[in-house]
């Protein structure tokens, strides 16, 4: 859910050009194993590769942040038929990190095209995992403990959107100060 808020805005190495060669050349030129209509935006002749370092950034950061959520979570097991607490504190920590992320890349026009795909999308999107709290909440229902998967699920999704917004609106206030006594923002 965070992740989509990171990949927001124009970043150059993940835009598909507009002038394209034929669907037909494309799906051609990808093996003719996926349908010209995919969506999926696919490296061909007429991208020039910019949409790799894009790609590896993503994968790079989403390694490292998978790596930081395993951790977290080796740290702090789950008992069983009880909120998954150690996935809620990643969740919303997560999300914390992506708010004040985009206020800081959103306000400072310079910064690297790749940071927030290896940041935002990578890192925070490797280390949040809504998937795990959906599959807790699954198992605590099929247990017979309905309570406990309607508290994960709510605390999970009411968390991480009281922390994004919370964290961006800390952060650019932050910023703010920091800009009116001269400062950069």
């Amino acid at each position: 859910m965070c992740e989509v808020a990171a990949v927001t805005g124009q970043v150059p190495y993940l835009s598909v050009p507009e002038t394209r060669r034929s669907e037909e050349a494309d799906v051609a030129d990808r093996g003719g194993t996926e349908a010209a209509d995919s969506g999926v935006p696919v490296p061909s002749s007429g991208t020039g590769g910019r949409l790799w370092p894009a790609v590896a950034a993503v994968a790079a950061g989403g390694m490292l942040g998978a790596l930081a959520r395993h951790a977290v979570l080796v740290a702090l097991p789950q008992a069983p038929a009880t909120v998954d607490w150690a996935t809620f504190l990643v969740n919303v920590t997560g999300c914390a990190l992506i708010g004040v992320l985009m206020e800081v890349i959103t306000r400072r026009p310079g910064t690297h095209p790749l940071l927030r795909p290896f940041l935002g999308v990578g890192v925070l999107g490797g280390y949040t995992t809504f998937s795990a709290s959906v599959t807790d909440a699954t198992a605590a229902l099929t247990a017979g403990h309905p309570r406990v998967a309607l508290l994960s699920l709510a605390a999970n999704l009411a968390g991480a959107l009281v922390a994004v917004w919370a964290a961006s609106t800390a952060t650019a206030a932050l910023l703010d100060r920091v800009a009116a006594r001269g400062g950069t923002s």
